[in-house]
């Protein structure tokens, strides 16, 4: 996942230090980056920084806070954090008014709907992108062309993340086709896909059946940055989906057992199907092939899942993958008991008979 806030915080205040170094003398930038990085961890307000650059480390820690505390805080602590998450979105728009980390994360714990949030995200596409083209082009040309092109790259992130989450907002309002346009600018875009937006637009072509874009999606992988096959568990489970749709059983119970055998030791999280809420600053950053990244990939994967009427209340899709995972994998059945749900309790006496179809 690219999206890193805290490494975007650290590459700003890089960029920043390299460009206050005097030029030519190699051995001397080399010494003072020694220096940077003592610095940037134990006294950075010592560093030159800009109020966006404040600001944007003030939206690092609330992406902390809100992204990766808020959802595993005990119901004691959630208030605090929600309170500290909010103070330091409003402090890093009032040192930085064009701040739109901060705007939209703000608004997405503002806005009452996920359809009030989809329309204040469409509404300010324009003027982000406006924003981020004049910050661009701003960046000093000091002769370094890895230097410049960071420089210009991080400029515009603000803006794929804005389209990275106007298209998922999309996805989760039903606005299949809106989703699939905002992902492919996105894409078009930035072909190197830093924003992940290939994920959503996996679930998004699911939803609309449409295996043929699906399968042009998995042949531009080879433009991202860095490369990675087209196996990943959303676009996998898109596949699912869409075998499953067809009433193709056969593929889809062999898609299953690729996508668990993919994420090896991890089919738990295909019965668990545990919700986690999204992330506000960028899709949450996990390792590749992780349990994480199954657990993410199955979460936002909900909108396919839970189609159609079910008894489980999971959906048709939902409970078939449960259910079969369970026949497949009877270890990570016992695992998922362990959770205490009871469902579990349901799946552990039945999963013996039954057709997994």
């Amino acid at each position: 996942m690219a999206y890193d806030p805290r490494r975007e915080d650290y590459q700003r205040l890089a960029l920043r230090y390299a460009q206050s170094l005097p030029k030519g003398d190699p051995v001397a930038a080399a010494k003072a980056f020694t220096d940077f990085g003592r610095r940037f961890a134990r006294d950075r307000d010592t560093l030159p920084q800009s109020d966006a650059d404040r600001a944007f480390h003030l939206v690092a820690v609330a992406a902390e806070v809100i992204d990766y505390q808020l959802p595993f805080s005990s119901e004691a602590k959630a208030d605090a954090l929600i309170a500290r998450g909010r103070d330091l979105l409003d402090e890093a728009v009032s040192l930085d008014p064009t701040c739109h980390d901060a705007i939209r994360m703000r608004a997405s714990r503002t806005n009452p709907s996920f359809d009030a949030q989809f329309a204040f995200l469409k509404e300010g596409v324009g003027e982000v992108y406006a924003s981020c083209q004049a910050a661009r082009a701003a960046v000093p040309d000091d002769g370094d062309d890895e230097r410049v092109a960071l420089g210009r790259d991080i400029a515009m992130r603000p803006y794929r993340r804005w389209m990275a989450a106007l298209a998922e907002e999309a996805l989760i309002c039903g606005r299949n086709r809106s989703s699939i346009e905002t992902g492919e600018r996105l894409l078009e875009q930035d072909p190197s896909d830093q924003a992940d937006v290939r994920f959503t637009l996996a679930l998004a072509y699911a939803k609309l059946e449409d295996q043929t874009s699906l399968d042009a999606l998995a042949k531009r992988y080879g433009a991202i940055v860095p490369p990675r096959a087209a196996d990943d568990a959303w676009i996998e489970l898109a596949r699912l989906a869409l075998a499953h749709k067809s009433h193709d059983m056969s593929l889809a119970r062999q898609l299953l057992e690729r996508l668990a055998n993919t994420y090896e030791g991890c089919a738990s999280a295909l019965i668990s199907q545990t919700e986690l809420p999204d992330g506000v600053f960028a899709r949450l950053a996990v390792p590749p092939y992780s349990e994480d990244e199954l657990i993410l990939a199955v979460s936002e994967a909900t909108v396919l899942l839970q189609e159609g009427d079910d008894k489980s209340g999971r959906g048709v899709l939902g409970s078939w993958i449960a259910r079969t995972t369970a026949k497949l994998y009877p270890e990570a059945l016992a695992e998922a008991q362990e959770l205490s749900n009871p469902y579990y309790q349901r799946e552990a006496k039945g999963h013996q008979g039954g057709d997994a179809s």
